[in-house]
């Protein structure tokens, strides 16, 4: 087997801001719609953040992990309600989790202005740069400026979006401001608006977004802004009334690395004829204390002969909203709660036959080290996550082990965490994921992507 690299975005909390932004020609206010139905279903493209950068698989795979370990950390410490200092200051406000592994080519305004935004299943809000600019991170293409669109409009402060995030506040021209900082002290500022966005040929009129002039941060300069599709309220899922989407994660090393994201109803649903194995389905659990997530509920692990029995709680939501499983498009390793990795390691190390090797420069835990000829020939144990509802995500080896072919080493693209357990994106890999929002059931089949 020729192991390969597979590559495959925030909770936000607002506080009281009186943001300097824009104001310019159009001073219009307005209360959007809460549900823009959909008309009919959509299909869009995903690109990996990486797909045009020239790296090398292992300069690919180092980037994905330290992006991955960054992210992790970020949304271990939403979930377990750590805090972070704003601006200096004595103000706390909770850790966002923040940026994403793939990109969306979205246009926005009236005439429309092109530009990429982050897509993330783990966050809400859409939000992008905007013009003038009091600070504002470098981006490939034009700033947004809302005074050139005959669309934009300001939400006021009475307005349920305003009204939808956790804390909001009014500037001095009843405009909805916010604020959000995240773990890596990246942030967004401005105000609360409402705008067209065109998505393919489709026009979205009305969509509640930031419209943000103070943006400081490198994890978002891969792209002009953020594109939430968590389940909470204001994210583009919940603002558009869908009841399903999908998406279908390729690898870098297939075509053009163009991933489809499939919007609303029949669209997003999985082909018979394109899966080739059944189409299985497992109940999207809800955690109160963390809203936007996509929880799964894993009931076990099996790496080859082995079945890894772990106490219920070793994977459950917790009474103060701490642990559960997600799974999130903008994490490329899956994370396991500490006792169920140690006990997948063990079984990894039983089963391999060969020697561990240290696995830091790559950014993985576990490693071993391929014989000298042949190690594309390794055979390597099964891994099988078992879910409730008796859902198996039976994973071909690529989507967890990976071949550093200069050193030999095979490694896998599994680690430990504590407070929150995460099913990443090279898991997810030539699959097709559906999530019923409406039905609350998260159903996925192999399918290969790049012909779908």
């Amino acid at each position: 087997m020729e192991s390969v690299a597979r590559l495959l975005l925030l909770v936000a909390v607002v506080v009281a801001a009186a943001s300097g932004a824009t104001t310019g020609a159009v001073a219009a206010t307005a209360t959007p719609t809460p549900h823009l139905k959909l008309k009919g279903g959509l299909r869009v493209r995903l690109t990996h953040v990486d797909a045009h950068g020239n790296y090398s698989r292992m300069q690919l795979l180092q980037r994905a992990a330290r992006r991955s370990h960054h992210r992790m950390s970020r949304l271990v410490a939403r979930a377990t309600g750590v805090k972070a200092a704003a601006g200096g200051g004595d103000l706390q406000v909770p850790v966002h989790a923040g940026n994403g592994e793939f990109l969306m080519d979205v246009a926005i305004g009236t005439p429309a202005l092109s530009y990429a935004a982050i897509v993330d299943t783990g966050s809400d809000l859409v939000w992008t740069q905007c013009k003038p600019c009091v600070e504002c991170f470098k981006q490939s293409t034009p700033v947004f400026d809302p005074s050139s669109s005959s669309t934009y409009a300001t939400l006021p402060c009475s307005s349920s979006f305003c009204g939808d995030l956790p804390t909001s506040t009014c500037t001095s021209a009843n405009k909805c401001g916010y604020t959000y900082t995240y773990g890596d002290a990246s942030s967004t500022q401005g105000v609360l608006a409402s705008e067209t966005f065109t998505l393919g040929k489709e026009k979205l009129p009305g969509v509640a977004f930031g419209c943000g002039d103070t943006n400081e941060g490198d994890g978002f300069t891969q792209g002009a802004g953020l594109f939430g599709l968590g389940r909470g309220p204001l994210s583009l899922v919940s603002q558009l009334g869908l009841d399903k989407f999908s998406y279908c994660l390729t690898s870098l090393d297939d075509g053009d690395g163009k991933s489809p994201l499939l919007l609303g109803g029949s669209v997003a649903a999985i082909s018979e004829s394109a899966a080739t194995a059944p189409v299985q389905s497992t109940p999207l659990v809800k955690n109160p204390s963390q809203p936007s997530f996509y929880y799964v509920s894993l009931a076990g692990l099996t790496v080859g002969s082995t079945r890894i029995t772990l106490p219920a709680s070793a994977f459950a939501i917790q009474d103060d909203g701490t642990g559960g499983v997600i799974v999130d498009s903008g994490t490329s390793i899956t994370y396991l709660e500490v006792q169920g990795y140690r006990a997948l390691r063990k079984a990894f190390v039983a089963q391999m036959a060969l020697p561990t090797v240290d696995g830091s420069e790559i950014g993985l835990d576990l490693c071993f080290q391929g014989p000298a000829k042949g190690v594309d020939q390794v055979q390597v144990p099964k891994l099988v996550l078992h879910f409730d509802g008796g859902a198996d995500l039976d994973l071909p080896a690529e989507n967890y082990m990976v071949l550093d072919s200069a050193s030999g080493a095979l490694c896998l693209t599994v680690a430990p965490s504590r407070g929150l357990s995460i099913i990443g994106n090279f898991q997810q890999q030539n699959f097709q994921f559906v999530y019923d929002v409406a039905g609350d059931t998260l159903s996925f089949a192999p399918v290969q992507c790049n012909k779908l």
